[in-house]
Protein backbone atom coordinates (compact mmCIF):
# COMPACT_ATOMS: atom_id res chain seq x y z
CA UNK A 1 0.00 0.00 0.00
CA UNK A 2 0.96 3.23 -0.89
CA UNK A 3 0.31 6.43 2.10
CA UNK A 4 0.08 9.79 0.90
CA UNK A 5 1.51 12.41 2.85
CA UNK A 6 -0.57 14.90 4.67
CA UNK A 7 0.23 17.93 2.25
CA UNK A 8 -2.64 19.53 2.11
CA UNK A 9 -5.18 19.76 5.09
CA UNK A 10 -7.61 21.67 2.97
CA UNK A 11 -10.82 20.01 2.13
CA UNK A 12 -10.83 18.67 -1.07
CA UNK A 13 -11.81 20.89 -4.16
CA UNK A 14 -11.56 18.55 -7.27
CA UNK A 15 -13.72 15.53 -9.03
CA UNK A 16 -11.00 13.80 -10.39
CA UNK A 17 -10.94 10.34 -12.34
CA UNK A 18 -7.74 8.58 -13.27
CA UNK A 19 -7.74 5.77 -15.29
CA UNK A 20 -4.77 3.03 -15.30
CA UNK A 21 -4.18 4.44 -11.82
CA UNK A 22 -2.64 1.10 -10.41
CA UNK A 23 0.85 1.97 -12.45
CA UNK A 24 2.63 4.08 -14.54
CA UNK A 25 1.68 7.55 -15.22
CA UNK A 26 -2.21 6.67 -14.04
CA UNK A 27 -0.67 5.97 -10.77
CA UNK A 28 1.55 8.84 -10.55
CA UNK A 29 -1.00 11.16 -11.15
CA UNK A 30 -3.48 9.45 -8.80
CA UNK A 31 -1.16 10.11 -6.01
CA UNK A 32 -0.70 13.78 -7.18
CA UNK A 33 -4.01 14.82 -6.81
CA UNK A 34 -4.40 12.81 -3.47
CA UNK A 35 -1.31 15.12 -2.12
CA UNK A 36 -3.27 18.10 -3.31
CA UNK A 37 -5.88 17.41 -1.57
CA UNK A 38 -8.85 16.07 -4.57
CA UNK A 39 -11.20 13.57 -4.09
CA UNK A 40 -9.89 10.30 -6.51
CA UNK A 41 -11.83 8.01 -8.44
CA UNK A 42 -9.51 5.53 -9.64
CA UNK A 43 -9.94 2.27 -12.25
CA UNK A 44 -7.85 -0.38 -13.34
CA UNK A 45 -8.26 -4.24 -13.99
CA UNK A 46 -6.56 -4.82 -10.72
CA UNK A 47 -6.34 -3.25 -7.36
CA UNK A 48 -4.24 0.02 -7.10
CA UNK A 49 -2.73 -0.70 -3.47
CA UNK A 50 -3.49 2.95 -2.79
CA UNK A 51 -4.82 3.66 0.47
CA UNK A 52 -5.99 7.06 0.74
CA UNK A 53 -9.26 8.54 2.54
CA UNK A 54 -10.50 10.01 -0.25
CA UNK A 55 -9.31 7.48 -3.10
CA UNK A 56 -12.17 5.20 -4.51
CA UNK A 57 -11.00 2.19 -6.52
CA UNK A 58 -13.11 0.83 -9.60
CA UNK A 59 -11.64 -2.34 -11.00
CA UNK A 60 -13.05 -2.63 -14.52
CA UNK A 61 -11.54 -2.37 -18.52
CA UNK A 62 -12.14 0.67 -19.52
CA UNK A 63 -12.84 -0.64 -23.22
CA UNK A 64 -16.06 -2.16 -21.17
CA UNK A 65 -18.80 0.40 -21.79
CA UNK A 66 -21.17 -0.57 -19.71
CA UNK A 67 -18.58 -0.61 -16.56
CA UNK A 68 -17.42 2.73 -17.44
CA UNK A 69 -21.00 4.04 -17.18
CA UNK A 70 -21.57 2.57 -14.47
CA UNK A 71 -18.77 3.61 -12.91
CA UNK A 72 -19.27 7.14 -13.92
CA UNK A 73 -23.06 6.57 -12.56
CA UNK A 74 -21.82 5.70 -9.18
CA UNK A 75 -19.57 8.95 -9.38
CA UNK A 76 -23.00 11.08 -10.56
CA UNK A 77 -24.67 9.52 -7.62
CA UNK A 78 -21.76 9.99 -5.14
CA UNK A 79 -20.36 13.82 -5.82
CA UNK A 80 -22.98 14.76 -9.15
CA UNK A 81 -19.77 15.75 -11.00
CA UNK A 82 -16.25 15.03 -12.30
CA UNK A 83 -13.87 17.86 -12.96
CA UNK A 84 -10.96 16.07 -14.14
CA UNK A 85 -10.36 13.18 -16.31
CA UNK A 86 -6.91 11.48 -16.81
CA UNK A 87 -6.82 9.08 -19.68
CA UNK A 88 -3.94 6.84 -18.39
CA UNK A 89 -4.94 3.86 -18.67
CA UNK A 90 -3.29 2.18 -22.04
CA UNK A 91 -1.02 -0.83 -23.70
CA UNK A 92 2.28 -1.09 -25.70
CA UNK A 93 3.34 -3.94 -28.02
CA UNK A 94 7.01 -3.34 -29.53
CA UNK A 95 7.00 -5.34 -32.83
CA UNK A 96 8.18 -4.62 -36.40
CA UNK A 97 5.21 -4.71 -38.80
CA UNK A 98 5.47 -7.96 -39.86
CA UNK A 99 5.63 -9.87 -36.38
CA UNK A 100 2.48 -8.18 -34.86
CA UNK A 101 -1.07 -10.09 -35.42
CA UNK A 102 -4.09 -8.58 -35.36
CA UNK A 103 -5.12 -9.24 -32.33
CA UNK A 104 -2.26 -7.62 -30.81
CA UNK A 105 -3.67 -4.45 -32.49
CA UNK A 106 -6.87 -4.97 -31.71
CA UNK A 107 -5.97 -4.80 -27.76
CA UNK A 108 -4.76 -1.84 -28.16
CA UNK A 109 -6.92 -0.09 -29.95
CA UNK A 110 -9.69 -1.11 -27.83
CA UNK A 111 -7.83 -0.35 -24.37
CA UNK A 112 -5.58 3.17 -25.84
CA UNK A 113 -8.45 4.40 -28.68
CA UNK A 114 -11.99 2.99 -27.15
CA UNK A 115 -11.22 2.77 -23.83
CA UNK A 116 -10.22 6.93 -24.09
CA UNK A 117 -13.27 7.53 -26.05
CA UNK A 118 -16.05 6.33 -24.16
CA UNK A 119 -14.61 7.31 -20.88
CA UNK A 120 -14.07 10.79 -21.98
CA UNK A 121 -17.65 10.49 -23.19
CA UNK A 122 -19.30 9.32 -19.75
CA UNK A 123 -16.70 11.97 -17.85
CA UNK A 124 -17.99 14.41 -20.41
CA UNK A 125 -21.12 14.15 -19.69
CA UNK A 126 -20.74 15.11 -16.17
CA UNK A 127 -18.77 18.41 -16.87
CA UNK A 128 -21.35 19.81 -18.51
CA UNK A 129 -22.76 23.31 -16.97
CA UNK A 130 -26.05 21.52 -16.23
CA UNK A 131 -24.18 18.74 -14.31
CA UNK A 132 -22.86 21.37 -12.15
CA UNK A 133 -25.90 23.18 -12.00
CA UNK A 134 -27.39 19.73 -10.32
CA UNK A 135 -24.48 19.57 -7.87
CA UNK A 136 -25.06 23.04 -6.63
CA UNK A 137 -28.72 22.66 -6.08
CA UNK A 138 -29.30 18.93 -5.05
CA UNK A 139 -31.73 18.76 -8.03
CA UNK A 140 -32.21 14.86 -9.96
CA UNK A 141 -30.34 13.95 -12.84
CA UNK A 142 -29.69 11.78 -15.21
CA UNK A 143 -28.11 8.40 -15.77
CA UNK A 144 -25.48 8.08 -19.06
CA UNK A 145 -28.50 6.96 -21.27
CA UNK A 146 -30.22 10.26 -20.30
CA UNK A 147 -33.22 8.60 -18.06
CA UNK A 148 -34.35 11.17 -15.11
CA UNK A 149 -33.92 9.34 -11.97
CA UNK A 150 -34.12 10.95 -8.26
CA UNK A 151 -30.96 11.02 -6.17
CA UNK A 152 -29.70 12.06 -2.87
CA UNK A 153 -28.24 15.39 -2.78
CA UNK A 154 -24.21 15.21 -2.90
CA UNK A 155 -22.51 16.51 -0.02
CA UNK A 156 -21.89 20.22 -0.74
CA UNK A 157 -18.10 20.79 -2.46
CA UNK A 158 -16.19 23.05 0.19
CA UNK A 159 -15.31 25.52 -2.62
CA UNK A 160 -17.34 25.90 -5.97
CA UNK A 161 -15.86 23.28 -8.45
CA UNK A 162 -13.83 25.08 -11.35
CA UNK A 163 -15.87 26.35 -14.37
CA UNK A 164 -15.76 23.80 -16.78
CA UNK A 165 -14.06 20.21 -16.89
CA UNK A 166 -10.68 19.11 -18.23
CA UNK A 167 -9.38 16.05 -19.97
CA UNK A 168 -6.10 15.05 -20.47
CA UNK A 169 -5.60 11.94 -22.80
CA UNK A 170 -2.14 10.55 -22.92
CA UNK A 171 -0.28 9.53 -26.11
CA UNK A 172 3.35 9.21 -27.30
CA UNK A 173 6.41 10.85 -28.75
CA UNK A 174 6.38 7.31 -30.74
CA UNK A 175 3.55 8.88 -32.89
CA UNK A 176 5.65 12.11 -34.42
CA UNK A 177 9.01 10.09 -35.00
CA UNK A 178 7.08 7.62 -36.78
CA UNK A 179 9.09 4.91 -34.36
CA UNK A 180 10.32 1.67 -36.16
CA UNK A 181 9.08 -1.68 -34.27
CA UNK A 182 6.31 0.30 -32.80
CA UNK A 183 3.68 0.73 -35.75
CA UNK A 184 0.54 -0.76 -34.15
CA UNK A 185 1.81 1.03 -30.90
CA UNK A 186 2.07 4.76 -32.68
CA UNK A 187 -1.25 4.30 -34.49
CA UNK A 188 -3.24 3.33 -31.50
CA UNK A 189 -1.84 7.07 -30.15
CA UNK A 190 -2.09 8.50 -33.69
CA UNK A 191 -6.05 8.07 -33.24
CA UNK A 192 -5.64 9.12 -29.44
CA UNK A 193 -4.55 12.55 -31.10
CA UNK A 194 -6.97 12.77 -33.48
CA UNK A 195 -9.41 11.91 -30.92
CA UNK A 196 -8.41 15.01 -28.64
CA UNK A 197 -8.86 17.38 -31.31
CA UNK A 198 -11.81 16.66 -32.30
CA UNK A 199 -13.20 16.46 -28.82
CA UNK A 200 -11.86 19.84 -27.66
CA UNK A 201 -14.01 21.05 -31.08
CA UNK A 202 -17.14 19.57 -29.96
CA UNK A 203 -17.16 20.06 -25.86
CA UNK A 204 -15.29 23.57 -26.31
CA UNK A 205 -19.14 25.23 -25.96
CA UNK A 206 -19.75 23.33 -22.70
CA UNK A 207 -15.71 24.81 -21.12
CA UNK A 208 -14.37 21.47 -21.52
CA UNK A 209 -10.90 21.41 -22.50
CA UNK A 210 -9.23 18.22 -23.52
CA UNK A 211 -5.67 18.21 -24.65
CA UNK A 212 -2.65 15.78 -24.88
CA UNK A 213 0.49 15.09 -22.90
CA UNK A 214 2.99 12.77 -25.07
CA UNK A 215 5.83 11.58 -22.84
CA UNK A 216 9.23 10.02 -23.88
CA UNK A 217 10.29 7.36 -21.91
CA UNK A 218 9.54 7.07 -18.33
CA UNK A 219 10.63 4.91 -15.89
CA UNK A 220 7.50 2.54 -15.56
CA UNK A 221 7.21 -1.17 -15.53
CA UNK A 222 5.79 -0.89 -19.16
CA UNK A 223 9.36 0.66 -20.65
CA UNK A 224 11.10 -2.11 -18.26
CA UNK A 225 9.08 -4.39 -21.32
CA UNK A 226 10.56 -2.40 -24.23
CA UNK A 227 14.18 -3.85 -25.67
CA UNK A 228 17.12 -1.43 -24.92
CA UNK A 229 17.83 -0.42 -28.17
CA UNK A 230 14.04 0.73 -29.20
CA UNK A 231 14.68 3.24 -25.59
CA UNK A 232 17.82 4.35 -27.02
CA UNK A 233 16.78 5.61 -30.27
CA UNK A 234 13.83 7.14 -28.60
CA UNK A 235 15.90 8.82 -26.32
CA UNK A 236 18.72 9.85 -29.16
CA UNK A 237 15.68 11.75 -31.16
CA UNK A 238 14.81 14.00 -28.16
CA UNK A 239 16.86 16.99 -27.54
CA UNK A 240 16.59 16.33 -24.21
CA UNK A 241 18.09 12.60 -24.81
CA UNK A 242 17.54 11.26 -21.01
CA UNK A 243 14.37 9.17 -19.12
CA UNK A 244 11.55 11.27 -17.68
CA UNK A 245 10.87 11.49 -13.93
CA UNK A 246 7.35 10.80 -12.93
CA UNK A 247 7.48 14.05 -11.94
CA UNK A 248 7.76 15.78 -15.14
CA UNK A 249 4.97 14.11 -16.70
CA UNK A 250 2.79 14.90 -13.69
CA UNK A 251 3.57 18.41 -13.49
CA UNK A 252 2.31 19.01 -16.94
CA UNK A 253 -1.03 17.08 -16.69
CA UNK A 254 -1.69 19.25 -13.47
CA UNK A 255 -1.02 22.13 -15.47
CA UNK A 256 -3.58 21.39 -18.01
CA UNK A 257 -5.91 20.36 -15.91
CA UNK A 258 -5.58 23.42 -14.12
CA UNK A 259 -9.03 26.30 -13.66
CA UNK A 260 -6.06 28.73 -15.73
CA UNK A 261 -5.46 26.64 -18.60
CA UNK A 262 -9.04 27.42 -19.55
CA UNK A 263 -7.51 29.16 -22.76
CA UNK A 264 -5.33 25.84 -23.43
CA UNK A 265 -7.20 23.03 -25.71
CA UNK A 266 -7.17 20.81 -28.64
CA UNK A 267 -2.92 20.81 -28.10
CA UNK A 268 -0.65 18.06 -27.89
CA UNK A 269 2.50 18.73 -25.62
CA UNK A 270 5.35 16.48 -26.13
CA UNK A 271 7.92 15.97 -23.40
CA UNK A 272 11.54 15.64 -24.20
CA UNK A 273 11.67 18.44 -26.92
CA UNK A 274 10.53 16.34 -29.84
CA UNK A 275 8.05 18.04 -32.30
CA UNK A 276 5.51 16.53 -34.84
Amino acid sequence: MSPIPASCTAAPSRIVLVTGASKGIGRGAALHFLGAGDIVHGCARGDAGIDHDAYHHHVLDVADEAAVKAMCGHIRRAHGRIDVLVNAAGIASMNHALLTPAATLDAMLRTNVVGSFVCAREAARLMRPEARRKDAQGDGDTDADGEARSVSPPAAPSVAPPAGGRIINLTSVAVPLRLAGAAAYAASKAAVESLTGTLARELAPQGITVNAVGPGPVRTRLTRTVPAETIDRLLAAQAVPRLAAMDEVVRVIDFLAAPGAAMVTGQVIYLGGVFA
